[in-house]
């Protein structure tokens, strides 16, 4: 057995060695497969018209609509009981979406969305939800069987003779575009997707994917230096979409081990880009002064490096290099802390960045100098973008970017919060609510925030219960073993002394059982308006994860759910417990 272990370690060792060279021989010629072949997407069902009985009524009356304008109304009747129906700029985007479907008469009578009623939609779409909670085995079974058909039919393809699994095989159907925030474009009509847009990449040497009958794709391409394999351009922000690989999948497997190999070559040498950009903090330049400062937000807060947008085309959102003057006030002292910065911007997906944090003297001091003679509107760095920014850091390291840094700190962060917060003499459920506040440090660094979710409320009223119950259980539990220590001490018999065992038992059992539920309550409160699933997935190196999996015998499925575990199988695999980053 063991020489058998110690075998494995060396292949596992040799291939993770050679990875990089076969990597480079597979783009030396520039591509990155040489034969590729699959079944296209699946499309959303079209639209099937209401049943006469579910009726629309305008300003008290019924009024049959038109099967475009209908599908649209629909999308935004299964909203009625969502916050977002109830916002002015989703209403009145919604508004002028759903008038353009609408016939020219159908556009002269409504007029006005308050006058609205989408009552019986709303309930018609409720009673079908309630009956697909009602369905029977045979029914479930069925949609489970076509479901697997579709999986295997479109859930696969033939990459370089090896079957790979895609991830979203399936178009997304139309509907009303809801965004992050206060998104502008919030209510719009996200428009049905149809063969003419989709743009279908295979090899020229495969059997191309057949469009419906009666239809053709947009285009065909043979392009082997992408890993996607259909794209298409979606009308709301006008981003490219595409179908690609499952996570799983072995590009994308060695991807996410390059990933996180560039940022532990980072680790070797951040120290040395710290000295740097801190003696650039003097530079007689100020386009080095504001590289610097903004490079050291990007380091210590884990900032987005941001991107240049076009007016009125997204959100208000910025990172590091497009933050304004009004995104910050700078306050000598505060809180009895010297040269505080205070932070307050739109992130990505409009996520709200709010930060005080005291820097270095010399940080303030440059802050200070780049507002000087500015306006609220007016650019802090106003000599620095991304590009610029990241043609410096591949100067200082092949292949690092703005993002390396975040997956450094990111994963640095979990490393040292899971060395100090387990503990070894804790239960299984403890150590996975240290797990959780480690992984809560990183998001909270990260700024993945969330909404607490709509049903948070009750079902923390539904645990607080279970807990309630659990602890009525012990009390009775603990009298019950008093009484019964107290049986055996009057009586001496072994089957006093079995009943003092079994009572014994059934304490330890439900303390356990009292335990693991106030664990789970106290981590659902803690993270209620935190998302750690963006950490895990694309920040945090999942060799941390699994070493420590293993180090304190923790179940992997712990921590990973089935998902994840397929798109980790790399490091799941390669990891051992005294793995460090």
């Amino acid at each position: 057995h063991a020489p058998c272990q110690e075998a494995s370690k060396l292949i596992k060792s040799y291939l993770m060695c050679h990875l990089n060279e076969w990597e480079e021989e597979r783009s030396t010629d520039g591509s990155k497969w040489r034969f590729l072949e699959h079944n296209g997407p699946v499309f959303a069902p079209s639209y099937e018209p209401l049943p006469d009985k579910v009726k629309f009524f305008y300003d008290g009356k019924h009024m049959k609509l038109s099967p475009p304008a209908e599908e649209v109304a629909t999308f935004f009747a299964k909203m009625l009981d969502h916050e977002y129906s109830t916002k002015d700029i989703f209403r009145k985007n919604f508004f002028k979406d759903w008038r353009k479907e609408m016939t020219s008469e159908e556009k002269s009578k409504i007029t006005d969305l308050n006058k609205c009623n989408f009552s019986q939609m709303n309930d018609y779409f409720k009673a079908q939800s309630e009956a697909r909670k009602q369905m029977t085995k045979e029914e479930k079974r069925k949609i489970k069987e076509e479901n697997e058909r579709l999986l295997q039919e479109y859930g696969f393809c033939i990459m370089d003779n090896h079957k790979e699994r895609i991830g979203n095989f399936r178009i997304e159907p139309p509907g009303l575009f809801r965004g992050r925030g206060d998104h502008p474009k919030m209510g719009m009509l996200k428009r049905r997707i149809r063969p003419e847009d989709i743009i279908i990449n295979c090899s020229k040497d495969s059997k191309q994917p057949k469009p419906p009958p009666g239809k053709k794709w947009k285009e065909v391409r043979h392009d082997n230096k992408v890993t996607w394999l259909a794209s298409w351009t979606e009308n709301i922000q006008g981003s490219i979409k595409y179908i690609m690989l499952n996570p799983s999948s072995r590009i994308k497997g060695e991807k996410d081990w390059q990933k996180y190999e560039t940022a532990r070559r980072l680790k070797k040498c951040v120290d040395r880009l710290r000295t740097q950009y801190r003696d650039d903090w003097k530079s007689k330049e100020m386009r080095i002064r504001q590289r610097a400062v903004a490079l050291y937000f990007i380091d210590k807060l884990a900032l987005r490096a941001g991107n240049e947008k076009e007016e009125g085309e997204t959100a208000d959102t910025v990172g590091c290099c497009s933050l304004r003057v009004e995104h910050i006030q700078l306050y000598p002292k505060m809180d009895e802390q010297e040269f505080v910065v205070e932070f307050d911007f739109l992130g990505k997906d409009s996520i709200r960045y709010y930060n005080k944090i005291p820097v270095e003297k010399r940080v303030f001091k440059n802050l200070q100098l780049f507002l000087e003679n500015k306006q609220p509107e007016d650019d802090l760095f106003d000599r620095l973008n991304t590009s610029i920014l990241n043609k410096h850091l591949q100067e200082l390291m092949d292949g690092l970017t703005a993002k390396v840094f975040r997956t450094y700190n990111a994963s640095i962060t979990l490393q040292q919060q899971l060395k100090e917060l387990t503990t070894s003499d804790d239960s299984i459920p403890a150590k996975i609510l240290s797990y959780n506040r480690a992984n809560r440090a990183v998001a909270i660094l990260c700024n993945h925030q969330r909404a607490p979710p709509k049903t948070f409320e009750k079902s923390m009223q539904n645990l607080q219960t279970k807990i309630d119950e659990k602890q009525i259980q012990l009390s009775t539990a603990r009298k019950q073993l008093k009484a019964a220590k107290a049986d055996h001490k009057a009586s001496h018999d072994d089957k006093s002394k079995k009943t003092v065992e079994v009572k014994r038992k059934a304490v330890q059992r439900i303390e356990e059982q009292l335990m693991k539920l106030q664990v789970q309550a106290t981590d659902r409160e803690e993270n209620k308006q935190i998302a750690l699933g963006t950490s895990k997935l694309n920040y945090l190196d999942p060799r941390i994860s699994v070493a420590w999996c293993k180090k304190y015998a923790i179940p992997i499925e712990k921590i990973y759910n089935k998902t994840q575990r397929e798109k980790f199988a790399w490091a799941i695999d390669m990891a051992e417990k005294d793995y460090v980053f």
